[in-house]
């Protein structure tokens, strides 16, 4: 492992989207990088599918064998509002990472630059505007009907001072060997962007805090369901969700499994913490997962990584 820099200074955005609208939803990222700037954060974090929305709870008008027209309308309405990973929202992004000199990690909805797919994708942003894009590699259940599997950027992760990062998408976190593939490429940090606010979850998160002897940034959001837009076809739909939709549950956990910050429930708020990296190469005195204790004579991952 190279030598790390001592100290990461994180803000981890919970924050509620504006909802089928991704230029909003772009000047409200914005906003919230220039004030995770200027409270000191080198490394922002936002929850999965923040631009422009993670649509809990419709169905657009899928059904086995059938669609109904005004799902599709639905749909369209969320295609039209995802984005491109080089498109002129995410340059909006970029350029704020750039002027203030941050890693920014932040999930949306990609639109394909040649068909019409779209994918579940996190992107990393380098201080220098360099980029690194994640697509989530199997959207979970009825997710499917909306985005694509990940058809390429499977496994990346981005050089930092503080060592390699990487990010698992919600779900993602829950496949043994993607996580393996991760640990294989050295990641000191493991960025999960989810909408996942069930209880069951935190037990996960220090799991896999423990299992990688890594920092978990563990980023969801918040919003209700007074934030769907008036003009969807699905309003029966949305009547039906509770009135706190995603409760959010953000927080980030050490390499032993132990909490760096409280969990931040049933609100917005930025969460800010200082991650001692010299943890990450002591943590692994006993428990190297892709190193002293691989066994790569008994035990071999294979990674396609397109």
């Amino acid at each position: 492992m190279k030598n790390l820099k001592d100290i990461c200074r994180i803000a981890v955005v919970q924050a509620a989207p504006v909802m089928f609208n991704k230029d909003a939803c772009v000047d409200k990222a914005v906003r919230s990088i220039h004030e995770a700037a200027d409270n000191g954060a080198e490394l922002i974090v936002f929850p999965e599918l923040f631009i422009p929305c993670y649509p809990v709870g419709l169905t657009f008008g899928f059904r086995v064998g059938s669609r109904r027209e005004d799902g599709r309308e639905d749909w369209k309405k969320y295609y039209d509002q995802s984005v491109m990973a080089d498109g002129p929202e995410m340059r909006k992004i970029i350029d704020s990472a750039i002027d203030r000199k941050v890693y920014i990690s932040i999930g949306y909805s990609e639109r394909d630059p040649v068909g019409a797919t779209l994918y579940n994708s996190n992107l990393f942003i380098s201080p220098e505007g360099i980029t690194v894009n994640h697509r989530k590699i199997k959207p979970t259940g009825s997710e499917r009907v909306v985005w694509g599997d990940g058809n390429k950027d499977c496994f990346p992760v981005m050089d930092t001072p503080w060592g390699p990062l990487g990010c698992m998408i919600c779900w993602e976190s829950y496949m043994p060997l993607a996580r393996a593939a991760l640990y294989q490429k050295g990641i000191t940090i493991y960025i999960s962007a989810n909408t996942n606010d069930n209880k069951e979850w935190q037990d996960t998160v220090r799991h896999i805090a423990i299992e990688g002897h890594v920092y978990f940034v563990n980023c969801d959001m918040f919003f209700t369901r007074d934030m769907y837009p008036a003009d969807l076809n699905a309003q029966e739909e949305i009547a039906k969700l509770p009135e706190i939709v995603c409760r959010g549950g953000s927080n980030v956990i050490d390499p032993f499994g132990h909490p760096v910050t409280e969990t931040l429930w049933d609100r917005e708020g930025i969460l800010y913490a200082d991650l001692d990296m010299q943890k990450v190469p002591a943590s692994r005195m006993e428990f190297d997962a892709a190193g002293h204790y691989s066994r790569p004579d008994l035990l071999d991952l294979r990674v396609n990584d397109l």
